[in-house]
């Protein structure tokens, strides 16, 4: 070592001599010191919030009430409709009335009045079986919406998940950044106690104040960062987009994944896919149900009325003539009956709706094949990219760990005086890209995991 050196060892106040960079490091999964205390968050409670609040999932479970609702019998038309009736008129009449060779007689203002009422019920007691191919139909539109809704929830319990977690990298970020400014902070004091005993030019602390700020400004931009991370998981928990939280559980990535296991759950359990099937069974019901058409229809029907007519205006005839009276009329009774009907010719329409229904069920049956093939290219995909994140995670878990040690022994050199500022800074820089760098992969691969999860049917847990 060099005497100006050594001189200025001599010179360096104790404390500046005792600073150096903790050896051990903050997890950068912690919360970060330059965040106000706010309440702890789960990742279990996230999903849990959005399970109750997330306004996809109300607005799809409301969805799924309305095709409870509609699988009824009577809606399949296999009930009879009963219907009462009732029916009051008055009547107010000029009436001119002649008989035979007799004047006219005219009776200004007669009136009379007429109630009926009655009940009726009709049967449909066979229509081609069409009333219990509406039922299965009902049935199956019911399943199909539960597939729908639980597609729903995986897809926001995913987006969740990586919200959550983009919170728990972006707080990452900024220990890394304050782990940063620290260094920084600790390079400004040793720099101005070289030029405070004369070892040093003052350029070098302004260079080192300027550095400082590069990362403050960079602090500042990565704090803004994690509150928009927090306003996003917010929304999709239906909270108030400023309310507050700290997220407790850390970025970890599964690594073992198995890409046949991953496979065979789709096939077996992926909501999309079994929406996909539901939906040729819809199309085939809709087709058995224009073919029940062309069956005949019978029915039964049957009725209990009553019919009052009262008539003050009425003429009886009387051997001395015509005379003007009151007649009243009640009927009372029941009446049953059948009714058939047979189609015979409506324009071919009927055919056409069958060569429509048929082309319908086809597409259904593409739609499905096209579903099936897109799933397992979304897994290939996926699986590809959580393989390579996966490489990249080992390769970078790694590199921060020499990043970190050429931090702190370039930090001890510098205060030795063996090592310039712009050396200093470069090893500085090189550690924040690798923190960064760790992160963002980690959340990449964090991301290829939970596509996979939602893709085979893993995600959520039915109860």
């Amino acid at each position: 070592m060099k005497f100006p050196q050594l001189l200025f060892l001599s010179l360096l106040p104790f404390g500046v001599m005792a600073q150096q960079v903790p050896k051990a490091r903050p997890n950068q999964l912690a919360r970060p010191a330059s965040v106000a205390t706010a309440p702890a968050l789960s990742l279990q409670e996230a999903i849990a919030e959005a399970l109750q609040h997330n306004y996809g999932i109300l607005l799809s479970r409301q969805d799924v009430q309305i095709a409870e609702n509609n699988v009824t019998r009577g809606n399949a038309g296999q009930l009879p409709n009963i219907n009462a009736n009732l029916t009051r008129t008055f009547n107010h009449n000029n009436i001119t009335s002649t008989v035979g060779d007799n004047a006219p007689r005219v009776i200004n203002g007669g009136t009379s009045n007429l109630l009926n009422s009655n009940v009726t019920l009709g049967w449909t007691i066979f229509d081609g079986f069409g009333m219990f191919i509406a039922y299965d139909r009902l049935k199956t539109l019911r399943q199909q919406q539960q597939q729908i809704t639980r597609a729903t929830v995986e897809e926001t319990v995913e987006n969740v998940t990586n919200a959550y977690y983009d919170v728990v990298r972006q707080a990452g970020k900024i220990t890394s950044l304050e782990e940063a400014l620290k260094i920084g902070q600790a390079r400004i004091d040793l720099t101005q106690a070289q030029v405070d005993v004369g070892v040093s030019a003052k350029v070098e602390v302004l260079t080192a104040r300027v550095d400082y700020n590069a990362d403050r400004s960079l602090f500042l931009q990565q704090q803004q960062a994690l509150a928009a991370a927090k306003i996003t998981l917010n929304n999709l928990l239906g909270r108030t987009p400023r309310q507050d939280f700290e997220p407790s559980d850390s970025l970890t990535v599964t690594r073992d994944l198995r890409e046949d296991v991953i496979t065979a759950g789709i096939k077996a359990n992926n909501p999309r896919l079994a929406q996909a099937r539901l939906g040729v069974d819809v199309a085939t019901y809709d087709r058995k149900l224009i073919t029940a058409s062309r069956f005949p229809q019978i029915g039964l029907v049957t009725g209990y009325g009553i019919n009052r007519n009262i008539n003050n205006a009425q003429f009886i005839t009387l051997p001395t003539g015509p005379v003007l009276s009151t007649s009243i009329n009640n009927t009372v009774g029941l009446n049953y009956g059948i009714t058939a009907s047979v189609p015979i010719f409506n324009g071919f329409n009927i055919r056409r709706q069958e060569q429509n229904a048929r082309v319908v069920e086809e597409q259904s049956k593409l739609s499905l094949a096209q579903t099936d093939l897109q799933l397992d290219a979304n897994a290939a995909t996926a699986f590809a990219q959580y393989q390579n994140f996966i490489q990249l995670l080992d390769l970078e878990e790694t590199n921060i760990q020499l990043a970190r040690q050429n931090v702190d022994i370039a930090l001890e050199r510098y205060r030795l005086g063996l090592l310039t500022p712009l050396a200093l800074r470069e090893a500085q820089r090189n550690e924040l890209a690798a923190e960064t760098r760790l992160l963002d992969i980690r959340y990449s691969a964090k991301q290829a995991e939970i596509a996979l999860r939602r893709l085979s049917g893993g995600l959520v847990q039915a109860p």
